[in-house]
């Protein structure tokens, strides 16, 4: 057995409003809050980082349960916007979070499901005991051209889920796993290039939707499951349509989707962004539900879990939930956004 023991979630406090984007590049604001579903994202400050977001949301993750730090055997972070070029994220937040040095370590890259990739590996290394315990981050400070229609949606974030194999510990148990993968060149950034670029006619149908309900649909197959038997979904959010679409696709109704919303309040935080979504159901979670998660990372690629809620979830600590830094929030104007992002 295998499963989340903990979890935690970091939101920088500055938002930009869409609207406030829209009249400086000339946008429709009202298509951006009516087609994507976008009301303001989240902002890195100067001295933020997916380096520094990333120890902040493991830092709540270990202030939810009482461990050893020291059972930490792996720290996975999943990233597209690291904090050096060559130099991890992990072994940095390893390090100052205080955990000896007897781990394993790595950064990875999958676009937007960098940090679920880190999931899979903390997952299969503590399913196989090669470890105890096991923690995966998603974080980034995503990147736009100004003037685009990402610059509404790429913001900021991260989120951290602890794993471990005793059973006494686990809060949402790990059912079943399925990835998909392919070649589909819809989002890209070449080395030295400031700014990503994306070919828009390969963002939905053939990237998103593909990925995502296949890996959904192969997993509930796998497991035997449906989505009457799912109490919660979180998918990766782009923006607002897109979660809600997929799961229509899927089955789900709206009341299954509810949490992938927070989107329209923070943006779009990449490789955290699935896993953010669980981190805020994970913070209502009950005995006995179940959790379907399906990333998307651009490239392209989607991995699916299940998770059955277990009594332990009563025993968490209290730690800053997602909610309350979804609320905790300072409105700044483009200029700042300038000088915070492009400057």
């Amino acid at each position: 057995m295998t499963g989340i023991i903990s979890y935690g979630a970091y939101i920088p406090k500055f938002r930009i409003k869409s609207e406030e984007i829209a009249k400086v590049q000339g946008h429709d604001p009202n298509y951006i809050l009516k087609e994507i579903l976008i009301e303001e994202k989240s902002v890195p400050s100067l001295d933020e980082d997916s380096m520094t977001m990333g120890f902040e949301a493991s830092l709540n993750a270990l202030k939810r349960v009482n461990i050893d730090r020291k059972r930490i055997g792996a720290v996975y972070s999943g990233s597209e916007s690291p904090a050096y070029a060559v130099k991890p994220n992990a072994s940095i937040i390893g390090e100052a979070l205080g955990i000896g040095m007897d781990y394993t370590s790595a950064d990875v890259e999958f676009a937007c499901k960098a940090g679920t990739a880190a999931m899979q590996m903390v997952f299969g290394l503590s399913k196989s005991g090669f470890i105890d315990c096991g923690l995966a981050i998603g974080s980034d400070t995503a990147q736009s051209p100004p003037g685009d229609l990402i610059e509404h949606t790429s913001s900021a974030g991260a989120a951290a889920i602890l794993v471990s194999n005793k059973e006494e510990e686990i809060i949402a148990k790990l059912e079943g796993m399925h990835s998909v993968s392919s070649d589909t060149p819809d989002f890209w950034r070449r080395p030295e290039e400031k700014y990503p670029q994306y070919a828009e006619r390969f963002t939905g149908a053939p990237a998103y939707f593909k990925h995502v309900v296949q890996s959904a649909k192969e997993l509930m197959k796998k497991t035997k499951t449906s989505p009457k038997d799912i109490s919660h979904v979180a998918f990766h959010t782009p923006n607002g349509k897109f979660p809600l679409k997929a799961g229509s696709m899927l089955g789900f109704d709206k009341s299954q989707l509810e949490s992938n919303l927070i989107v329209s309040k923070i943006g779009n935080t990449y490789s955290a962004a699935s896993m953010m979504v669980l981190t805020h159901i994970l913070d209502k979670a009950k005995e006995g539900e179940r959790i379907l998660l399906a990333s998307f990372g651009s490239g392209a690629g989607s991995d699916a879990f299940l998770f059955s809620v277990t009594k332990s979830i009563k025993n968490l600590n209290k730690a800053k939930t997602t909610q309350e830094y979804i609320d905790n929030k300072e409105y700044i104007s483009y200029g700042e956004y300038c000088k915070l992002t492009y400057l």
